[in-house]
């Protein structure tokens, strides 16, 4: 029977396509899709950027199907066969344990109750918890969330965006990210656009009971896009600070009263503690203000000392609780300690561990463990995992505030080059490990201790990538714009490896700012921006992308850097195939293997460049496919994969397959192209390369239709 293939299918398809399709398979299907546009309309036809543009696309194309029986089948199979992948809600680990010393709160858990509870009615259950830092927001809807397993039998998800390296936090774009991956969304699943990711947020959560709790946010455009059409979702959003302007069930979170807080120091200080300390608590309970976090800091110095009287430095009553109390710590600590918390607070590090400390005080990262301790006892510091710390951000604000009149401003700027360049080194050595043979990173440092294999270099990049995005603009600041660009250029393996891009790319665009600002013509500025065009490509921000790269291309021709420069014009024709302008990625392509081939015996490039000819010629194959020359495309695949053949190189040669199977496909040979496809699908399973084979898989039933 005859299929019509409507508009709407295509409309949806093309949006699909162009939105979302993640990771190197949704590069695949794209590349695919533009090449048969090209078949049907006879000419090439950019890749729209709009929704109005994939509309007239789509009537263009099914204007062409209807009096094409053939074309309109082959458009029916690639639908049929490329289903909108079944990605599954995974039950995630739910939310952050609740607090045990949680007191009051009546009211704002009723209104939190009531607002998941009422009729939807077409209006969506959003929530805004808000009040002043320390007032215990945070502990407000982690305790109410605790209790609301049975109301959401399909999950709890939470997402802290308190811990991002930039101050502001991260962007709506990322925010997505976050709760995708928190979701159970394997990260090379995940859409490279916003649109995208907000389609598979909305679909994975239609018809389910969720709720989705955001801590930290800082402003409405983080997360307007998370605002739930499924009737039974609950977007709870939290704010260390007043409200904005969200369309929402605003709850503020006041203060504790006098009783409430006298009941909070007893569950933490315990009755005899706090009956000991009587005859201060008037002026206790007013200095903490009703404020959580003071009073848990307060409690615990009552659990280890005589609560001294008040001091003038916490500032009166009605002054910031926090502050008051973030001071109060500090004289109750050795003068060391209290050095070592302010040193290391000026950097603003997302965390940091005692090595870390330790390079900003300039002690042993023995004694930095010890002194740590020592300021988790007293609230100052917060404990995270594997040894690491953090600031609440108030406080961390009034440590590092205190640093330079307490030290002075040498003594503060020096602890903070202390720790760049300790970062700098873990990130150098953690790169060469993740990339060993990669001439983007640089050599590791002589000194110091490498990491022992390409897993144990990504592990310790991805647990230092925060602080290192930080470290790039710290550096930036404190007039280090050499070191600003070297930690850059380390996180080469993030963004190819492990797909992190969404996170590394405000650090990318500031260092390639910074090497044209102080050496624009320098190969580490070309490298830059090559990262830069990559990232912005990868994220489908093409005209960023082409703008990057072409920047790299003269600044690697201007050093004279061949293998950079034929890299460079290689990238070019790759972010060209993505936007389906297939003539114009070939002469790119052809334009590489020209300059790869000027490289010399003893040249930079010279022992890899066989394998980069060989790439060189998989990428034409896909160009020339995509141009309808087919005959030249299976030449130069044959070719590619003959090369990975002999260095063994199994997933290099199921790619080349994929590529080889699509042009067998398209001349009509599809018994070769489904032999192709079976060893490609032999090679790749042991890899575990699961996108891939599902990808296998619908092109194998795109080629069984059409025998």
């Amino acid at each position: 029977m005859f299929e019509i293939v409507t508009v709407g299918a295509l409309t949806a398809f093309l949006t699909a396509v162009g939105n979302g399709a993640a990771g190197e398979m949704g590069k695949q299907l794209l590349v695919t899709t533009g090449a048969l546009v090209r078949r049907t309309l006879g000419r090439e036809a950019p890749l729209p950027a709009s929704p109005d543009g994939r509309d007239v696309l789509a009537r263009e194309l099914h204007a062409r199907l209807s009096g094409d029986q053939q074309q309109n089948g082959e458009w029916a199979q690639l639908l049929r066969s490329m289903p909108m992948p079944a990605v599954p809600l995974g039950l995630g680990v739910g939310l952050p344990p609740a607090t045990r010393n949680f007191t009051d709160r009546q009211r704002v858990l009723k209104q939190l109750t009531q607002e998941a509870a009422r009729s939807a009615a077409g209006r969506p259950r959003v929530a805004l918890l808000y009040g002043p830092p320390g007032i215990g927001t945070t502990a407000v809807g982690l305790y109410w969330g605790a209790a609301q397993n049975a109301r959401y039998p399909d999950g709890q998800f939470y997402v802290d965006l308190r811990d991002a390296a930039a101050e502001n936090g991260p962007g709506p774009s990322e925010v997505l990210l976050r709760l995708l991956l928190k979701m159970g969304v394997e990260r090379g699943r995940i859409p490279p656009t916003e649109a995208g990711r907000e389609e598979l947020y909305r679909r994975l959560t239609a018809g389910s009971r969720v709720l989705v709790v955001i801590d930290h946010a800082s402003a409405v455009a983080q997360v307007r896009n998370l605002i739930p059409a499924a009737p039974e979702v609950f977007l709870l959003v939290i704010a260390s600070g007043p409200a904005f302007a969200l369309e929402a069930e605003r709850i503020s979170v006041p203060r504790l009263g006098d009783r409430d807080a006298v009941k909070m120091l007893r569950k933490v200080a315990g009755p005899e503690k706090v009956a000991l300390a009587k005859s201060q608590l008037p002026a206790l309970l007013g200095r903490c203000a009703g404020n959580a976090f003071a009073l848990k800091a307060a409690a615990m110095r009552l659990l280890t000392e005589e609560l001294p009287s008040a001091d003038p430095a916490d500032g009166p009553t009605g002054h910031s609780p926090v502050h008051g109390m973030a001071q109060a710590a500090c004289r109750g600590l050795g003068p060391e300690t209290a050095r070592l918390c302010r040193l290391v607070a000026v950097g603003g590090w997302p965390a940091f561990d005692a090595g870390l400390a330790g390079a900003a005080a300039g002690v042993a990262a023995e004694d930095a463990a010890q002194m740590l301790t020592e300021a988790v006892n007293v609230q100052l510091v917060e404990p995270l995992h594997e040894g690491r710390h953090r600031f609440r951000p108030e406080v961390r604000r009034l440590l590092a505030d205190a640093a330079g009149p307490e030290h002075g401003i040498a003594e503060s700027s020096a602890a903070v080059s202390r720790v760049l360049d300790r970062l700098l080194d873990r990130a150098l050595h953690a790169a060469h490990a993740a990339l060993p043979r990669s001439w983007r990173v640089e050599p590791a440092p002589v000194d110091g201790t490498p990491y022992g294999d390409e897993a144990a270099g990504m592990a310790a990049l991805r647990a230092e990538a925060a602080n290192v995005i930080r470290a790039v603009s710290v550096a930036h600041e404190y007039g280090r714009p050499d070191v600003a660009q070297r930690l850059a250029r380390t996180l080469w393996p993030l963004q190819l490896k492990a797909g992190y891009w969404d996170e590394v790319l405000p650090a990318l665009q500031l260092a390639a700012r910074c090497a044209d600002e102080h050496d624009p013509d320098s190969p580490t500025a070309a490298a830059l921006h090559f990262q830069l065009g990559h990232c912005l490509g990868e994220l489908r921000r093409w005209e960023e992308a082409d703008r990057e790269t072409q920047l790299a291309v003269v600044g690697e021709r201007a050093a004279g850097h061949v293998r950079g420069e034929a890299s460079s014009v290689e990238l070019l024709g790759l972010l060209l195939l993505s936007q389906w302008e297939y003539g114009a990625a070939y002469e790119r392509f052809v334009e590489a293997e020209q300059l790869y081939r000027r490289i010399s015996s003893g040249q930079a490039g010279a022992e890899d460049l066989p394998r980069a000819l060989a790439l060189a010629e998989r990428h034409q194959g896909r160009a020339l496919r995509g141009l309808g020359r087919l005959t030249e495309s299976r030449i130069r695949l044959e070719s590619a994969r003959d090369f990975f053949v002999a260095q063994s190189e199994a997933y290099n040669q199921g790619r080349v397959l994929t590529d080889l199977a699509e042009t067998l496909h398209d001349a009509g040979d599809d018994a070769t192209a489904l032999a192709a496809i079976a060893e490609a699908e032999r090679l790749l399973t042991p890899e575990g390369a699961t996108p891939h084979l599902e990808y296998l898989a619908a092109l194998r039933r795109r080629c069984e239709a059409a025998e």
